[in-house]
């Protein structure tokens, strides 16, 4: 649809936004997760396949590069707050 190749795409998104495009959904996808774990009690797994996640699994991997915490750990902290 934007009528150039996808490496070309790729390197013109990473020029505007400083991330490569699978960098920037995941961050993206995560952003929601650790919203919907602040302020719901949904199921991990649930909240994985919400935003995109194959597996309950990979939302676990990527939370723990991101910030160190399990998702559990993280929900932990904002039902404490509430």
């Amino acid at each position: 649809h934007a009528r150039m190749s996808l490496r070309t795409f790729a390197r013109r998104f990473n020029d505007e936004v400083g991330l490569s495009p699978g960098r920037w959904l995941i961050q993206q996808r995560l952003a929601h997760a650790r919203h919907l774990l602040e302020s719901s009690d949904l199921p991990v797994d649930r909240i994985a396949a919400e935003v995109g996640f194959a597996t309950g699994a990979s939302l676990r991997q990527h939370l723990q590069a991101a910030i160190g915490v399990s998702p559990q750990t993280y929900r932990r902290t904002f039902q404490k707050s509430r």
